[in-house]
């Protein structure tokens, strides 16, 4: 047997990680500031992480949700209260992509309606009703494109209205800021009438918040700049730092029901240790405080080299755009520096996304590189 061949890979073998550093099979140290697609937020093998989930897995690794889980109660609460989202209800699943197909099935449970509204550009997942709503055919197949989905320009509200007067949508999905798709934001104005339209339509307001929440851009959600209440909120990534979670927050305004949405192994004990050590971190190490002085502090950095030609993203959700490509720029900070970034929809733009336990050398370390790599 061999595995499917589905991704090209780099010829690192990471064997262990320690904060913002990897070390692979051969000794050598890379500096992460990419953290697995803006999963790693509290830093690889943080000593609160290893040891929550180390003691929860010799009491209780798993068992259904059919039987009382107090993690999972205190889990709610926690995040609650850091979040500022108090009074919504959280439901947990697995990962990303899971958590947006039960916003879109519990929109439609709640409208009626099966038709969705979603962005050019904009990344939700890869199943079912999670990649019809994303804008890359590639990865959409016949039975995936079923789905009634509307795209619109990001940013856009005269076209946006227009859908809404074409079409009766259940919901509309939408990333506060882009990720895979370039590291956009729109105006605080846009969210606000986009977010009234979806209530003079009973349409619900997804905000997918799986990349730049959790507190990646410095405030608990991306959405909270601009100072609307969506409907439902889906997270995962940064939530549990590497192990497999995701969820949603759910308006108090939708009532659940027996058997409206379900999981086997979402909330699982492990999953809500883990994420319980990551929001423990969060507020005891002020991480919030420090992804918005790290990110003052790269950008200062950035607007050192001439080679770069816009800063985009926010707190610690960055992108450096270039004129060029940066395929060969990102391969030679792996191989030469030995530097891990990302890479985006945009060809030119090299995406940032470290833990938010990052400092001033770490990035002092990076723009060295950088230099270096853009003079020779």
């Amino acid at each position: 047997m061999k595995l499917f061949n589905v991704y090209p890979l780099f010829d690192v073998t990471p064997v262990k990680a320690k904060d913002l550093y990897v070390y692979d099979d051969k000794g050598t140290e890379y500096l992460d500031l990419y953290g697995g697609h803006a999963v790693i937020s509290i830093g690889h093998s943080h000593p609160e992480y290893v040891k929550s989930v180390s003691e929860q897995l010799r009491q209780l690794g798993f068992y259904s949700n059919s039987i009382q889980n107090p993690l999972q109660v205190e889990l709610t609460e926690k995040l609650g209260v850091l979040s500022g989202c108090k009074d919504y209800q959280l439901f947990l699943c697995n990962s990303g992509a899971e958590a947006n197909e039960n916003a879109l099935k519990l929109a439609s449970f709640q409208t009626k309606k099966h038709k969705v509204l979603a962005f050019k550009n904009g990344f939700h997942g890869r199943t079912s009703a999670a990649v019809a709503t994303t804008d890359n055919h590639k990865i959409v197949a016949p039975i995936n494109a079923q789905q009634d989905v509307v795209f619109v320009e990001f940013g856009d509200i005269k076209a946006t209205k227009e859908a809404f007067k074409i079409h009766e949508f259940c919901a509309v999905i939408i990333e506060t800021i882009q990720g895979i798709g370039g590291l956009d934001e729109t105006s605080a104005q846009f969210y606000k009438e986009l977010k009234t339209l979806c209530t003079e339509h009973n349409t619900l307001y997804i905000a997918d918040e799986i990349q730049c929440g959790f507190g990646r851009t410095g405030d608990f959600f991306a959405f909270q700049k601009h100072g609307i209440e969506p409907d439902i909120i889906s997270m995962a990534k940064g939530m549990g730092n590497g192990f497999p979670v995701g969820g949603i927050l759910i308006h108090p305004n939708i009532e659940g029901s027996f058997g409206l949405l379900g999981t086997t192994f979402g909330g699982n004990h492990l999953a809500c240790a883990a994420t319980l050590s990551v929001l423990k971190v969060i507020e005891e190490e002020q991480l919030l405080i420090n992804a918005k002085i790290m990110a003052t502090y790269f950008k200062e950095k950035a607007k050192e080299i001439p080679e770069i030609k816009t800063i985009k993203g926010r707190g610690l959700m960055l992108g450096l755009e270039f004129e060029n490509p940066i395929a060969q720029l990102r391969k030679n900070l792996i191989f030469k520096h030995h530097v891990f970034t990302g890479s985006s929809k945009n060809p030119n733009l090299l995406r940032i996304l470290p833990p938010l336990t990052i400092q001033k050398k770490h990035i002092d370390a990076f723009f060295e590189a950088l230099k270096t790599e853009l003079k020779s």
